[in-house]
């Protein structure tokens, strides 16, 4: 599958995915007085899948959900107490296949900072934000690699503060820098 962004691609005959998942997170990007940032979720530690790591609010889609953006806001109400209200789309970035078989749509969207963060603890261990200087900031992106039934996987680090920031949500932030300076994705 050349030229879908994500680490499912090179993988896909060794994991034998039957289905594809659709699935969408929310990118809100939030305008505080020292500048814009990102809202991340640190997933809850009991968890069977990702407990700990770093995610933006989001997940499957619904049955009853009109597409990626009425799941993100949805999941992100549920997740972190996000008003729809507070929250508006300004587009999509590129779909991004993962090893567990999901195909996330993020939904780019200015989201009012002006609310109270109710976490869903079943969830959501933590809410924080991460300026977007940080995230853009081609420095900060460290490419790891490891290997995943022999072959060579590589992937996106962003450490921040004490988090670390990688996989898909760190792909998906360097998708988001390309889509902002019209960077070529790297093949």
């Amino acid at each position: 599958m050349p030229g879908i962004p994500g680490d499912l691609p090179r993988l896909i005959r060794h994991l034998r995915i039957r289905k594809v998942v659709p699935a969408a997170v929310l990118v809100a990007v939030m305008q505080r007085s020292e500048g814009l940032s990102i809202l991340l979720t640190r997933r809850a530690e009991h968890l069977k899948h990702h407990a700990g790591q770093i995610s933006f609010p989001g997940g499957r889609l619904e049955a009853g959900d009109s597409g990626p953006a009425e799941a993100a806001m949805r999941e992100a109400e549920e997740e972190v107490g996000l008003p729809p209200a507070h929250v508006e789309i300004i587009g999509y970035l590129d779909n991004y296949l993962t090893i567990t078989g999901y195909r996330v749509t993020p939904v780019v969207a200015f989201v009012r900072p002006d609310f109270e963060i109710r976490l869903d603890r079943t969830e959501v261990a933590e809410a924080f934000e991460v300026p977007l200087h940080h995230v853009l900031d081609p420095e900060r992106v460290h490419i790891r690699q490891k290997r995943l039934f022999g072959l060579p996987l590589s992937y996106y680090e962003i450490p921040y503060l004490h988090y670390n920031i990688w996989g898909a949500t760190a792909g998906m932030l360097v998708s988001l820098r390309q889509r902002v300076f019209e960077e070529q994705a790297d093949d």
